[in-house]
């Protein structure tokens, strides 16, 4: 379809903000429908949270993560804040708390909609994009990590998006291995910015004679075929062991059961995961700005209630990057008076069609209007 500009102001939407015109419209509406599909097909159930709901509501336990990037608003019905949604993991940990409460668990959900926050970053200047995802609630371990995980990649796969990368992460490894090295939580927190960064000499400035373990993990970075063994053999206290454990089992399940995606280990990466509390993951695919999602274990702190979660977020925008675009539509026209069975078989058989409006149906009207075929007089399709 071609699409004239013009220059008028009421065209200009503010910085982050975007139309999305024919055919990308319906080529994203295809593909969330497809993620959906698959998601439906291995039991999550899908669930629609509102745009805007209460600040408290919104913004609650793991929610309090999201509260820079949330646009507020006054009621004026209550006269209370609202919040609009920045992210809808935190809506589908309250649902599952509060609607959801009596549900047998584990309780699958899916979901997909809008998110609008207040900066866009480098990758994603967007400040309105579209998620899909799926959330398990009420399960914990390495099997659930690797369901989740495994989904992602099975929804991607059928989109047609080729070589796909998990990168593993563990957010809560370095601060737990800190706290065993008895650091406190001001060098603690420099010293996780210092890792990500892959600063390796003010890491060990910093530590000073603490800083062996640490600069032990910088070495488990890379593909999971070459540096699981060194995470094998940390040697590393308590609760940050476990940690270790965890995530060196996560990475041998998906590198078994998903022998087609690349699989990578960064247990120092930890922006992005703030609210993570176990083994977490970014999803990758050439061509794609910055990841196509992420997700990982959390729990759902909501007043009385806590549960272990775990969930994928898959960003529309990224996805939409690399998976492959379908051919194109057939677009017919057709005489306005045409009988509506004969239509209807012609749309059933997989063609677009346009009735000719106050006009003739001819091939000079078909191509104004971007239609490749004009029904004739015998009522075929022909080529204009």
């Amino acid at each position: 379809m071609t699409t004239i500009q013009k220059t008028d102001s009421r065209a200009l939407l503010p910085n982050g903000l975007r139309d999305i015109l024919p055919p990308n419209a319906a080529f994203e509406a295809a593909t969330v429908e497809s993620l959906l599909a698959t998601f439906s097909g291995h039991g999550y159930d899908r669930v629609k949270p509102p745009l805007i709901e209460f600040e408290e509501g919104l913004l609650t336990g793991s929610g309090k993560a999201t509260a820079a990037q949330t646009f507020r608003v006054m009621d004026p019905i209550t006269q209370r804040m609202m919040g609009l949604r920045a992210d809808i993991t935190i809506q589908i940990a309250r649902i599952a708390a509060t609607r959801l409460a009596d549900a047998p668990r584990p309780l699958r959900l899916a979901y997909s909609g809008q998110v609008a926050r207040v900066k866009g970053t480098q990758l994603r200047p967007e400040r309105q994009f579209t998620q899909a995802g799926v959330e398990l609630i009420g399960a914990g371990g390495v099997d659930a990590d690797a369901e989740v995980i495994l989904l992602a990649l099975e929804a991607l796969g059928g989109l047609g998006i080729g070589k796909l990368t998990v990168d593993l992460n563990s957010p809560r490894l370095v601060p737990t291995l800190c706290a065993a090295l008895g650091l406190d939580a001001a060098p603690t927190e420099e010293l996780r910015k210092l890792l990500e960064q892959k600063d390796i000499a003010a890491v060990a400035a910093l530590a000073g004679d603490k800083a062996a373990p640490l600069l032990a993990l910088a070495e488990v970075v890379g593909p999971a075929e070459t540096v699981l063994a060194r995470l094998d053999a940390l040697d590393l206290p308590g609760e940050a062991a476990a940690h270790r454990e965890s995530l060196a089992a996560l990475t041998r399940q998906i590198m078994d059961k998903a022998p087609e995606a690349d699989v990578t280990l960064d247990p120092l990466e930890h922006k992005g995961f703030e609210y993570h509390t176990g083994n977490s993951f970014a999803l990758f695919a050439r061509g794609a700005r910055g990841e196509l999602g992420r997700g990982g274990e959390y729990v759902s702190d909501l007043g009385e209630s806590s549960e272990r979660c775990r969930g994928v977020t898959l960003y529309l925008d990224s996805v939409l990057d690399v998976t492959p675009r379908p051919g194109p539509v057939r677009r017919l026209l057709v005489p306005s008076d045409l009988n509506r069975d004969t239509r209807r078989a012609l749309v059933a058989d997989g063609w677009v069609t346009l009735p000719a409006l106050g006009t003739e149906a001819n091939a000079t009207e078909a191509k104004r209007l971007g239609c490749d075929h004009l029904l004739d007089q015998t009522g075929t399709p022909r080529p204009v």
